[in-house]
């Protein structure tokens, strides 16, 4: 079943084209597709591979053999409404997590030290289970064959109301603006927010896209923003960080489009010839 999807308006940073999105409603019917989620942290541009998503069946939250089983579909507010009905700790950090649990896990979403594979279990597949030991993950970054199709976490009880207004309160710095998140990851002891600060860039603006007067690491669209302004101001940042410090910042938001797809892009290729 396919499904049209304005990305201008469905995906958080408020720029992408209309595209028909294939759903999958069970394992069989998950074709060779570019998988998304809530579009939370992408960037979708008009030259995109087929796109799929999971559909409503992925889609739950429940409890087997003292296991919390939650379906790669189902929003991050949803868990946390559950576990605080439930009593489960160690979620409150989600309000801070926008997006699908599908997602999370790809990207090992997370906040400081807290991060979602910290009580992870394991994930459910078209190949299988696999247990956490078993996928390679650190920050940001995770590598497995397949589509998640289910999150398992341990449950631990406890749901803590004070975690979780400490955890509201943090990041208040944040864009209240049409963005994809953090722009970048953190480079190792350093923040990339600091750097692109440091590099002049801190509310450089192309067209209608900057980067955010409250925190630089936040790509923001003022409205009508395009693909190619983001793609220019995100290449912009890398080049001036580098030749000021250095480091070359790596995207933390994910590039949809054939012309910046894997190693090949010409975001990191850059990198390779400075």
């Amino acid at each position: 079943m396919l499904k049209t999807i304005d990305f201008s308006k469905h995906s958080s940073i408020k720029i992408g084209p209309l595209a028909d999105v294939l759903l999958v409603d069970d394992f069989s019917s998950a074709k060779d597709h570019f998988l998304l989620g809530h579009c939370n942290n992408m960037l979708i541009g008009p030259q995109h591979p087929p796109l799929m998503m999971l559909g409503k069946n992925f889609d739950y939250i429940r409890i087997e053999n003292d296991l919390l089983c939650v379906g790669a579909a189902t929003p991050g507010g949803k868990l946390l409404s559950f576990c605080k009905k439930h009593d489960i700790a160690h979620f409150e950090l989600l309000p801070k997590l926008p997006g699908s649990l599908g997602g999370m896990i790809k990207m090992n979403a997370g906040l400081k030290e807290w991060e979602i594979f910290n009580y992870l279990h394991s994930i459910l597949t078209q190949n299988g289970e696999l247990l956490k030991e078993a996928i390679p993950h650190g920050y940001r970054w995770t590598q497995f064959e397949g589509i998640v199709f289910e999150v398992r976490f341990e449950i631990h009880k406890g749901f803590s109301e004070a975690q979780l207004e400490i955890f509201k309160k943090m990041r208040d710095n944040q864009p209240n603006m049409p963005s994809a998140g953090s722009c970048f990851k953190n480079p190792q002891g350093d923040s990339a927010g600091r750097l692109i600060e440091a590099a002049g860039l801190k509310g450089h603006r192309i067209g209608n896209m900057a980067f955010s007067e409250m925190h630089a690491n936040f790509l923001v669209n003022l409205g009508g923003g395009t693909f190619d302004e983001a793609i220019a101001l995100i290449r912009l940042a890398q080049e001036k960080v580098y030749e000021k410090f250095g480091i070359w910042l790596e995207n933390e938001v994910i590039v949809v489009d054939e012309r910046y797809k894997g190693e090949e892009s010409p975001l990191l290729m850059k990198a390779r010839t400075l």
